[in-house]
């Protein structure tokens, strides 16, 4: 709070959601109401991206918790942000929520373009979301620390070493700043896998020998499906930007973008970040134009300390089997998680049964708890740390290396910005050969 203020009943909401912590806020303000931990103080939201995300798990999950308010919007496109308030207040009111009482979004606080997520910032909000393409995250990051806004950073958040580096030098800025900043690796939130590690990192299996990670699942192929065709009136700047998904600039490919869940399992269960990689890939099933130039599957071998071997599988096609999970074999022991049980075997087997939360609920809560109590949360170096796991996979798939992670944080100088943001040409890069594509 600012210590020149002499009259308390002046105090502004957004300096009190600064101040520190809840008894301080009792202290100088009258009455209980002001209790953060009682939930009544609002928290007003800006939401930066209006896409499936944005409008669904997003700002829904967040307004779980009491006392949010949405008060502005922005998307890069004006038919995207004109459907999201229906698209949002149908989604508050299937889950019951009170739409009223949390959607105060105007119209002149609802922004279109590439620096809609400006507007946003400066909307007289507290926090705000990132649901946006990850290649835009760590801009939109600096963009909301510079002006002390506390952030939901969904994953991953970026797509290549120097969006990643950029990242995490404007975490730190926050963490300097006090300011919370939430990943979306909402598993790390999920009961039955926080019990899971607790076990795992007190020698429920001995020392980790080697483990298996495991993704394979649909083709995502009707993902924005009314977009997959390009109208003759779009930029390709603009087709881009709406099939983002199969992108490699704007999602980093399906093992960032998705596949970033498991990885930040590995390194959670490791403690660790693997010291190399050594990655394959291709692209067999999705082959068509409006898929992109990302791959359908991938895998690779890491080395974690200690020349502990790790197996990673990964894949997006139609009518394969489905998989995910994790396996892990110690001198003890075995142990096996995925995003619903997790189980172990051995001299200490252990088999979860506790109570559940919804993680993606319980990331908001436990973000708001944060910011009402002036108990910081900064998760930006975890997500980032696993967010490069991933990109390690896609660059050495993509040109055929074997690579270290610490050369891809310090030395690596891919950088898959376009010359220029705006709706006009825009050559789409090919698909990666590995053995021709270089290594950045």
């Amino acid at each position: 709070m600012n210590n020149k203020t002499k009259n308390p009943s002046r105090i502004s909401r957004r300096s009190v959601l600064k101040a520190s912590g809840a008894v301080m806020a009792a202290s100088i303000l009258p009455g209980p109401a002001r209790i953060f931990a009682a939930g009544s103080d609002k928290i007003r939201v800006g939401l930066i991206g209006c896409g499936g995300r944005g409008t669904g798990a997003g700002i829904i999950d967040c307004a779980a918790t009491p006392g949010v308010e949405l008060v502005a919007m922005g998307d890069i496109f004006q038919d995207h942000l004109d459907a999201a308030p229906a698209k949002i207040k149908k989604n508050l009111a299937r889950k019951k929520l009170p739409v009223d009482d949390i959607y105060k979004v105007t119209p002149d606080k609802m922004f279109a373009g590439f620096n809609a997520y400006k507007k946003v910032i400066a909307a007289d909000v507290d926090m705000v979301i990132l649901t946006t393409p990850p290649y835009f995250r760590p801009q939109h990051l600096r963009a909301a620390v510079a002006a002390g806004k506390h952030v939901l950073v969904e994953k991953p958040i970026a797509v290549d070493p120097a969006g990643v580096r950029a990242f995490m030098q404007t975490a730190e800025e926050a963490k300097n700043k006090g300011l919370t900043v939430v990943a979306g690796t909402q598993m790390r939130r999920a009961r039955h896998i926080m019990a899971f590690m607790d076990e795992l990192h007190n020698g429920a299996i001995g020392n980790i020998n080697g483990a298996q990670v495991m993704r394979q699942g649909g083709g995502m192929l009707t993902w924005r499906g009314t977009e997959a065709k390009r109208r003759p009136e779009w930029s390709d700047m603009e087709y881009q930007l709406k099939r983002w998904l199969f992108l490699a600039w704007l999602s980093g490919d399906f093992v960032v973008e998705q596949h970033v869940h498991n990885l930040d399992l590995l390194n959670w269960a490791m403690q660790s970040t693997p010291e190399t990689c050594t990655a394959m890939g291709g692209r067999l099933a999705r082959t068509g134009p409006e898929y992109g130039n990302i791959y359908d599957h991938m895998s690779a071998e890491f080395t974690y300390p200690g020349d502990v071997r790790v197996q990673y599988m990964g894949s997006q096609m139609e009518g394969t089997t489905s998989r995910n999970n994790l396996h892990f074999a110690g001198t003890k022991g075995s142990a096996y998680v995925d995003f619903a049980a997790a189980k172990i075997q051995g001299t200490r087997p252990f088999k979860y049964d506790g109570p559940r939360v919804d993680p993606k609920i319980q990331e908001y809560a436990d973000m708001i708890e944060a910011i009402r109590t002036n108990k910081p949360i900064n998760e930006g170096k975890q997500v980032a740390d696993s967010t490069l796991t991933a990109i390690m996979v896609r660059m050495s798939a993509y040109t055929g290396r074997a690579l270290k992670f610490d050369w891809c944080l310090k030395a690596s100088q891919l950088d898959l910005s376009p010359a220029k943001l705006k709706f006009s040409d825009l050559e789409q890069r090919p698909v990666a050969i590995p053995g021709i594509t270089k290594l950045i």
